[in-house]
C-alpha cells in the first residue's frame, strides 16, 4: 500500500489551520501574458518591499510557522484572463484588483493597501463605458459577464501548490471513482451528464470512454491532448498553467473509466510554463500518494508522463498525436 497518502480532508484542514495566521494575501498573475509583461519583476519588488518594512511575508504557506506578526501571503496564479491589463495584482480579503502594475508602483501598493487598508485609485481599472473606477473583478464588465466552469479557479489558486487545489475540493472525485465506483458507472455518469469534446466534433465523452472500456487489451493508455495547434487557441494552455491538478484529476477519472494504468500529457514545446507546471503537479501528486503505485492507498496504479511536442500543427489531430508519442 502507499504509505505516502494522507487523507484529503486532513491535508485541507492542516492547510486551512496554517492560513488562519494570514492577515492579507497578494496574488500576482503569473500567466504567460503577465509574465511577458514583467509580472515576476513586480513579484520580486513586492517581496523586497515587504521585507524592508519588516513585515512577515510568506511565499510558501505550507512551510509557514505562525508568529506574533500579521503575516502576508504572496503567491502567483495562473492566467486571470485580462492579459491586456497586465501585470495584475490582487489584494485579499478586500478583493482589490490593480492593473498595469509596474515595479515602481509596488511601494505605494504596500504602503496604502497592505499597511493602511486603503486603495490606490490610480491603479484601478477604468470602465471605458462610464469612466467609473472598478475596485475588483466583480465590478469589471470583462469578468462579471463570464461564468467560468473549468477555468473557475484559474487566477485565484496557486497552481504550484497541491494543497490549495485539495482545499478547493480537488481530487475528491478521483478518490471516489478509485475507492468504490465501477468503470461502467463512471462512463454512465459522464454520458448522462452530456459532457462532450470541445475540439469541434462534440463527440459524447462518456460514449468514447464506453467504447474504449469494451476493448479487450492488456494495456491501455489515457492521453491528454494539450498540443493546441490552432492559432489563437489558448484554453488548454491557460488550464495547464493555471490549474494543472484539475487536468491530472480529469485524466485519473478517465483512466479509471477505461481501465488504463498509464498516460501521456502531450504539450506544445512552445508552452514551457505549461510543461513545467504539469511536471511539478505530477511530481507533487506522486509525493502525496495521489498518483503512482497504489493511488489513494488503493490497489490501482496510474503513471502519467509529460511529453513535449515538436511544434507540428498536424499533431493537434489525435491520430497524428498518437503517432508522435509512439
Amino acid at each position: 500500500m502507499n504509505n505516502n497518502f494522507k487523507e484529503l480532508a486532513t491535508v485541507a484542514s492542516e492547510y486551512v489551520k496554517t492560513a488562519e495566521g494570514i492577515h492579507k494575501r497578494i496574488v500576482i498573475c503569473a500567466g504567460t501574458g503577465c509574465i511577458a509583461n514583467g509580472a515576476m519583476k513586480v513579484f520580486d519588488a513586492v517581496k523586497e518591499s515587504i521585507r524592508q518594512k519588516d513585515l512577515d511575508i510568506v511565499v510558501e504557506l505550507d512551510k509557514h510557522e505562525c508568529s506574533d506578526k500579521k503575516a502576508i501571503h504572496l503567491s502567483g496564479s495562473g492566467c486571470q484572463g485580462f492579459c491586456a491589463q497586465g501585470p495584475l495584482v490582487n489584494i485579499f480579503p478586500e478583493q482589490i484588483l490593480y492593473v498595469k502594475v509596474k515595479p515602481e508602483d509596488v511601494e505605494e501598493i504596500v504602503c496604502e493597501s497592505i499597511e493602511q487598508d486603503k486603495t490606490v485609485d490610480r491603479l484601478l481599472y477604468i470602465d471605458p463605458s462610464n469612466q467609473n473606477l472598478c475596485k475588483g473583478q466583480e465590478e469589471i464588465p470583462f469578468y462579471n459577464r463570464q461564468k467560468r466552469m473549468v477555468l473557475n479557479e484559474c487566477g485565484t489558486i496557486d497552481p504550484e501548490n497541491i494543497a490549495e487545489y485539495i482545499v478547493s475540493g480537488g481530487y475528491k472525485a478521483a478518490q471516489e471513482v478509485f475507492s468504490g465506483r465501477t468503470p461502467e458507472s463512471v462512463c454512465k455518469e459522464v454520458l448522462d451528464a452530456g459532457l462532450r469534446g470541445r475540439g469541434g466534433g462534440g463527440f459524447p465523452t462518456g460514449k468514447k470512454w464506453e467504447l474504449t472500456l469494451k476493448e479487450d487489451n492488456e494495456k491501455k493508455y489515457v492521453i491528454c491532448n494539450g498540443d493546441e495547434g490552432d492559432p489563437g487557441a489558448f484554453m488548454d494552455r491557460s488550464l495547464m498553467e493555471g490549474n494543472p491538478h484539475r487536468v491530472l484529476e480529469g485524466m485519473m477519472i478517465a483512466a479509471r473509466a477505461i481501465g488504463a494504468n498509464e498516460g501521456f500529457i502531450y504539450v506544445r514545446l512552445e508552452y514551457p510554463l505549461a510543461v513545467n507546471r504539469m511536471k511539478k503537479a505530477i511530481k507533487d501528486a506522486i509525493a502525496a500518494g495521489i498518483l503512482g503505485d497504489h493511488i489513494f492507498g488503493s490497489e490501482f496504479n496510474l503513471h502519467l508522463h509529460v511529453m513535449e511536442g515538436a511544434g507540428a500543427f498536424v499533431c493537434g489531430e489525435e491520430t497524428a498525436l498518437m503517432s508522435s508519442i509512439e
